[in-house]
């Protein structure tokens, strides 16, 4: 990796650590610049994942009293993000470059739509679930499909982790996010385990975009009440609608 590689890493790592800490979608950033440093696909999701697991991680130091009340609930929820979490994480593991190539404009078209509508999503989640409708089950099947969706590829994860918890009961905003970063954190710590014992992981282009993502974590935390938030998701869902065309034409076309 030459020097240009490692500034095109670091560079899409802050972008992607300053868009999670504000508005969320910096695997759009940073798995795109891995695929262009020319990290092969199944290595750069893989190193994608380690590079983004501290943001959910480190988030978790803040919701202690919010996890607390609700841990009446989280063993079945956080057992049925990792378990799907283990076999996303198996089926990355054993897949191909270019089958995973095939599936990268889906899932890339399947994150910019629910980031495009997290609003409406979260909305109508609310209106048509609630605890008095008895949808515990429901919540811990679709936590269950979302970690296997998030074990093997990341971007919208949390967006869609919100609006499944809605089904659990969880109404208070701060309980909804820190049981969110849990089980995001939980999923994607099982598939890293299967990922790195694999050793697919690209540890120097990984290293190099977790630094970037550090530092824009920290400055995105201090821009985030200065940069008007619907900026961003713009720009987000532009670049994401972007590069699910542009995927779609190198794979298919």
């Amino acid at each position: 990796m030459d020097i240009w590689h490692g500034l095109l890493l670091a560079g899409a790592g802050a972008l992607g650590g300053a868009a999670n800490a504000i508005a969320g979608g910096g695997t759009f950033f940073t798995f795109p610049a891995l695929l262009a440093a020319g990290v092969p696909p199944v290595a750069a999701n893989a190193s994608n994942s380690l590079a983004i697991w501290p943001g959910h991680a480190l988030a978790l130091l803040s919701y202690g009293e919010e996890l607390g009340r609700q841990r009446a609930g989280l063993p079945r929820l956080m057992a049925a993000a990792v378990g799907g979490g283990a076999i996303g994480g198996w089926l990355m593991v054993h897949s191909t470059d270019r089958h995973f190539m095939q599936a990268v404009p889906w899932l890339l078209l399947f994150a910019t739509l629910a980031f495009a509508f997290k609003r409406r999503m979260l909305s109508f989640s609310r209106r048509l679930f609630s605890a008095r409708h008895g949808k515990g089950p429901l919540a811990l099947v679709l936590t269950f499909a979302l970690g296997v969706y998030g074990g093997y590829f990341n971007a919208g994860l949390g967006i869609m982790l919100l609006a499944t918890l809605t089904l659990s009961g969880i109404e208070d905003a701060h309980e909804l996010n820190g049981v969110k970063n849990l089980l995001a954190t939980g999923i994607t710590t099982v598939s890293l385990i299967l990922l790195v014992a694999s050793g697919v992981i690209a540890w120097i282009p990984a290293g190099m975009t977790l630094l970037g993502a550090v530092f824009g974590g920290v400055l995105g935390g201090r821009l985030a009440r200065r940069i008007p938030q619907s900026w961003l998701e713009g720009t987000v869902i532009g670049l994401g609608s972007l590069l699910t065309v542009a995927y779609a034409i190198k794979v298919y076309a």
